[in-house]
């Protein structure tokens, strides 16, 4: 089962962040340029291959658990955001995590305006030799595009292609070792995720759902749903600001009309808004399914957590269409 729903206050649609950890980037900065030109920040023993540990930091920890699952051995990642209470997108970053950004040779951020601290951490302290993936640049989505690409299933594997190559290019001689753990990962422990992703895309393409916000529109994408809930509302609640009048009253009236056969929400940014549909879709007899921002519960692999809510939404979908 998934976590208990953590309800978080709305999203400021601006906020000043990470001045205290960026007054900390002189001192850290210095020891970075250190530790940039020492074997051993890079290396240690693993006792298999090289030898070799790649240096990572990924902004969140969905990523973070892909991540790691690729580098084996031969990564050690370190996830700034691990608490499902945390929202990334006004995250104040601390101390330890400037240090934790210095000493990285590998860093793993979402972009796309989802975490804009990370961004500004990484221009702070521009290590040498330092290899940075912005997620949003590499799937070609323009800042104000829909951030939550984690929730998109190709974009996903995409991510999962880069990584193993640039795990590739920063321990060549342990080039077979990533490839192998990429096989691995995806041919074993991503085989849940991708066959729950099938099964519902051919057994329920096109099945008109509602949403909370545009943390689900990737998904719904992937998964071949149809989603009915009006864009602007959907942004809107994603990025703490009021929905319109108008967008409020066209979903009370796809609920009441039974127009959509399920309703998902992310149970992380449950504002008083969201908890009014809820409420209604259940009493209309819609059925609702849940989805979190990050990794639920803290120590999830990325697959553990997709594949639940994945079943938690197919079984919504038997349910409103008896299939």
């Amino acid at each position: 089962m998934s976590a208990a729903p953590v309800p978080r206050l709305p999203r400021p649609s601006v906020r000043t962040v990470f001045a205290a950890a960026l007054a900390t980037l002189t001192a850290v900065t210095a020891t970075a340029c250190s530790t940039s030109s020492s074997k051993t920040a890079d290396t240690a023993s693993t006792g298999d291959g090289s030898g070799k540990v790649i240096q990572v930091v990924a902004a969140e920890n969905f990523w973070g658990s892909i991540a790691t699952q690729l580098g084996g051995s031969h990564a050690h990642v370190s996830s700034i955001i691990t608490n499902p209470a945390t929202d990334p997108h006004d995250y104040e970053p601390t101390s330890a995590d400037a240090r934790t950004v210095a000493g990285a040779r590998y860093a793993i951020v979402n972009g796309i305006g989802y975490d804009a601290w990370a961004d500004k951490l990484l221009a702070a302290n521009t290590a040498a030799g330092r290899t940075e993936l912005k997620v949003g640049d590499l799937v070609g989505v323009k800042p104000g595009g829909n951030p939550h690409r984690w929730y998109a299933p190709g974009d996903v594997h995409k991510v999962i292609e880069r990584i193993t190559a640039d795990y590739k290019k920063a321990d060549p001689a342990d080039a077979t070792y990533f490839d192998q753990r990429k096989t691995a990962f995806e041919t074993k422990d991503l085989a849940s995720y991708d066959k729950l992703i099938s099964d519902i895309k051919s057994k329920y393409q096109g099945t008109p759902i509602g949403a909370s916000e545009s943390i689900v529109t990737p998904l719904a994408e992937g998964l071949g749903l149809k989603m009915l809930t009006p864009g602007t509302f959907l942004d809107a609640m994603s990025e703490g600001t009021d929905p319109t009048a108008e967008d409020k009253a066209a979903i009370d009236e796809q609920i009441k009309n039974k127009q959509i056969k399920i309703y998902v929400y992310n149970s992380q940014n449950s504002t008083p808004d969201v908890q009014a549909q809820v409420k209604a879709a259940k009493d209309a007899g819609i059925p609702v399914a849940t989805v979190t921002e990050t990794l639920a519960p803290a120590d999830a692999t990325f697959q553990q957590w997709q594949t639940t809510q994945l079943q938690g939404i197919e079984q919504a979908l038997a349910k409103a269409t008896g299939r």
